[in-house]
C-alpha cells in the first residue's frame, strides 16, 4: 500500500435519505442528525488540537480542522438517481480538495454512490472493503429494481476499475439470494463470516482482509451498522443476530483507518435504537476512530 504523510483530514457528509430501503425498516433519513448530537460528546474532548487514546496510549495531533461539517448531501426524497448523484458529487468533491470524505447514511444504497465518487477521482485499482450482515449483491428485483439497499456492491462492482479481487465483505451471516452466491462464484468475490472474524479477533481478521486487497491502489471503507450484533447496535434497517461486538468494530475500523480513503456509515436508524441513542453514539465513535487513527498524527 502507498505510504501516506500525515496529517490527513476529512470532511463529514450527511446523506439524510432512505428511499433505498425496499426491505427492513426505514428512518435511516434521521441518522445523520442524531450521530452529530453524539459526535460533539466526542469532539469535545480535543484540547489545544490535540486527543489521547486510551487504549494505545498515544496523544494524537489532530489540529482545528480534522473533521470539517459539510452539512447534508442534495438529496432528493422522491428520486433515488438525483440523490446518488449528490453523493457522488460530494465524494469526488471532497477528494479533490485533497481531503477524505466521510459519509453518514442513510441507507445502503448510498455505498454504490460514494465508491463512484471515490472512483471518479482516484487512479488506479480501488478496492473496497464492505463490513454488512448482507452481500448486497442483487441485480434486479421487481419489488427493488436495479438500485437499493441490496445491490450497492453489485453496481459498485460495475465500475471500471473496481475488481472483486480487491474486494471483500467482512461480517456477512445467515441467509441470502442463491443468485448472489452464483455471482460470487463466478467473480471470485470473497467474504468473511462474522464467525470467522470473530475466530480471528480483530487484528488477524484485518492482517487478511488487507492481504485480499493488497492489489487495489485506493480503498474505500463501507460500514453497514448490521455488520454489529442488534445486542450493541438495535438502531439498524434489519436485525440479524450473530454479528460484530461493537469492541470488534471499533478495533477494525481503527486498524483499517490508515489505509483507507474514504468511509462510508450506513444504516443506522434512530427510529429503531434505544432511548439514549446507542447505535447512534456507536456510529459517531466508529467515524471518529477513522479520523483519528487515519490521520496520523500520533505520537507518545
Amino acid at each position: 500500500m502507498p505510504h501516506r504523510q500525515p496529517p490527513r483530514t476529512f470532511d463529514l457528509w450527511g446523506a439524510p435519505f432512505d428511499g433505498g430501503s425496499t426491505l427492513g425498516w426505514p428512518g435511516s433519513r434521521y441518522a445523520p442528525g442524531r450521530i452529530r448530537d453524539a459526535l460533539r460528546w466526542v469532539t469535545q474532548r480535543i484540547e489545544d488540537g490535540a486527543i489521547y487514546s486510551l487504549e494505545t496510549g498515544s496523544i494524537h495531533e489532530v489540529g482545528t480542522d480534522l473533521l470539517r461539517d459539510r452539512g447534508d448531501i442534495d438529496v432528493v426524497g422522491h428520486d433515488i438517481d438525483a440523490t446518488i448523484d449528490a453523493c457522488s458529487t460530494a465524494v469526488a468533491g471532497s477528494l479533490r480538495d485533497g481531503r477524505v470524505p466521510i459519509v453518514m447514511g442513510g441507507d445502503d444504497s448510498l455505498l454504490f454512490p460514494c465508491a463512484r465518487g471515490v472512483h471518479e477521482v482516484l487512479t488506479g485499482r480501488i478496492g473496497v472493503i464492505h463490513f454488512d450482515a448482507h452481500l448486497d449483491l442483487l441485480d434486479h428485483n421487481r419489488f427493488q429494481g436495479r438500485v437499493s439497499q441490496s445491490s450497492g456492491m453489485r453496481r459498485s462492482l460495475e465500475l471500471d476499475r473496481v475488481d472483486p479481487d480487491d474486494c471483500i465483505q467482512v461480517a456477512v451471516r445467515h441467509f441470502n439470494f442463491p443468485s448472489s452466491a452464483e455471482f460470487k462464484r463466478k467473480t471470485g468475490l470473497t467474504h468473511l463470516t462474522a464467525r470467522e472474524f470473530q475466530a480471528l479477533g480483530p487484528a488477524g481478521a484485518v492482517e487478511q482482509i488487507l492481504d485480499r486487497v493488497s492489489g487495489a491502489d485506493h480503498l474505500f471503507l463501507s460500514f453497514d451498522i448490521d455488520a454489529i450484533d442488534p445486542a450493541f447496535a438495535p438502531g439498524a434497517g434489519a436485525h440479524e443476530p450473530g454479528g460484530l461486538t461493537s469492541g470488534e468494530a471499533l478495533e477494525a475500523v481503527r486498524l483499517l483507518a490508515p489505509h483507507c480513503d474514504a468511509l462510508a456509515v450506513t444504516e443506522v436508524n434512530p427510529l429503531t435504537d434505544d432511548a439514549t441513542a446507542t447505535t447512534a453514539t456507536l456510529a459517531a465513535y466508529l467515524l471518529f476512530h477513522f479520523a483519528v487513527f487515519g490521520s496520523g498524527g500520533a505520537r507518545r
